[in-house]
């Protein structure tokens, strides 16, 4: 069969898309993406042409745009070219060129989907890529997800040259005359990428000549043992995790008798932006004393008694306390919010804990409002006697996670409200108080 046999076969096979479909192609003027256009035209697809001009070759980058757009011309399809500044975002977003180029296309490319009314968007991966993404994610440590390479279709995203190697689309293209320009860095060996496909790999041929057929054979093996293991990995997540409103909750030691520790591990903890290099980290949580922690970008894991809890950081505070006016309504704290009223008369009083009523001629101004702090007390409501917090937290069984999110009210250096938990008793209001402060929290 030939190339152009082959591709129909393998698209209406894996039924990637049809000719009722519109398809954007992404085209960087090289041989793999110019003879991708020209199969999709021989095969009687309909699609347009997106180009990346990333400005990383000053001349080359300008000749491979306007190659490009004459490309388009000559298939009488509509284009679209996108100039990027990618050393500027890479350096101000502290990325490498390669993943700052990698999200820049991705993101634009998505927009014209949406824009443009475009079902598909089409690369020329080929099945060496492929080769190359296995084994790179084999050296980062990706774990099984890695190893069964690029899907052939992953969403709107869709690869379908998987099925060539690089040496038949470059017969295509001779054979048919088809014009392309070459990218010089190609031969560079800078990016992870070249490294890979201009030294690693030709090393590895000498020895086993077939490595490339044997890795694309493996790359169809773990597509099934991936699809084995995930359906393991759902059932041991099931029996291990317990959901407390945003918090994950694992019982340590469930974990611990884990037959795959690590493994167990790294898949619970990695959709939280924690690598593979901190599942060692958490082993060591599991005897760890209560209190310990390790975070990620994202989020923490907390080793709370007898449980490892997991929750997103909260977004820090610019100020670890508050100052409130008499005239202040509103206060913004983090993702809450108090909103304080004053009134002569209370008829009716909301029992709700997140709504404190107090004696408003027994307060002076400015109100402090902070994070409680070790040593801090006051006169539980209904107790003649004072109370440290921190046993009063005791008693009220709080986690550390809910112990660390407690604020005060104070006014005059006295407690007047622990915040969404309980009202000082001096402070409290009675049938006939004149004047009420209201103060009620929203989260």
């Amino acid at each position: 069969m030939t190339l152009l046999q082959n591709f129909i076969s393998h698209i209406n096979k894996y039924n990637l898309f049809t000719t009722k479909d519109k398809l954007l192609l992404a085209v960087s003027g090289g041989v793999d993406s110019t003879v991708l256009c020209e199969l999709c035209h021989l095969a009687g697809y309909d699609f347009v042409i997106a180009h990346c001009n990333f400005t990383l070759r000053r001349e080359e980058s300008t000749r491979d745009e306007n190659f490009v757009q004459q490309l388009a011309i000559k298939y009488n399809v509509a284009y679209f070219i996108k100039v990027f500044d990618t050393v500027t975002i890479a350096k101000k977003n502290k990325t490498s060129i390669e993943e700052t180029a990698r999200k820049l296309r991705y993101d634009w490319f998505s927009t014209l989907l949406l824009q443009n009314n475009l079902q598909y968007l089409l690369t020329a991966h080929h099945a060496d890529d492929n080769v190359e993404t296995m084994m790179m994610n084999f050296f980062r440590g990706t774990g099984v997800k890695g190893m069964r390479g690029i899907l052939a279709k992953q969403n709107n995203i869709i690869r379908p040259l998987l099925f060539a190697k690089r040496n038949e689309i470059e017969k295509f293209s001779t054979k048919n005359n088809i014009a392309y320009v070459t990218d010089s860095t190609n031969l560079e060996s800078d990016f992870t990428r070249n490294y890979f496909r201009n030294e690693l790999i030709p090393a590895i041929e000498k020895v086993f000549p077939e490595m490339v057929n044997n890795v694309l054979n493996n790359i169809g093996k773990f597509k099934d043992i991936e699809y084995l293991y995930n359906e393991s990995i759902i059932e041991i997540k099931k029996k291990l995790i317990k959901v407390n409103g945003k918090e994950l909750h694992i019982p340590v030691i469930k974990l611990s008798k884990s037959k795959t520790l690590q493994t167990v591990i790294y898949e619970i903890i990695s959709h939280f932006n924690f690598t593979s290099s901190q599942v060692s980290e958490v082993e060591k949580l599991l005897s760890a004393d209560s209190g310990k922690y390790i975070t990620s970008a994202t989020h923490r894991i907390l080793k709370n008694r007898n449980w490892l809890i997991i929750n997103e950081i909260e977004n820090v505070l610019e100020n670890d306390f508050f100052l409130i006016q008499h005239d202040d309504k509103e206060i913004v704290f983090g993702k809450n919010i108090l909103v304080i009223q004053n009134f002569t008369q209370i008829d009716k009083i909301d029992t709700n804990c997140n709504i404190a009523y107090l004696n408003a001629n027994d307060i002076k101004y400015p109100l402090l409002l902070r994070k409680w702090k070790q040593g801090d007390y006051f006169y539980p409501l209904g107790m003649s006697k004072k109370k440290k917090l921190s046993r009063f937290f005791i008693d009220a069984k709080l986690s550390l996670l809910q112990k660390e999110n407690v604020w005060v009210l104070e006014s005059n250096k006295k407690i007047i409200w622990v915040v969404g938990l309980r009202i000082d008793d001096r402070f409290k209001i009675l049938h006939k108080t004149p004047n009420v402060l209201k103060v009620s929290l929203f989260d």
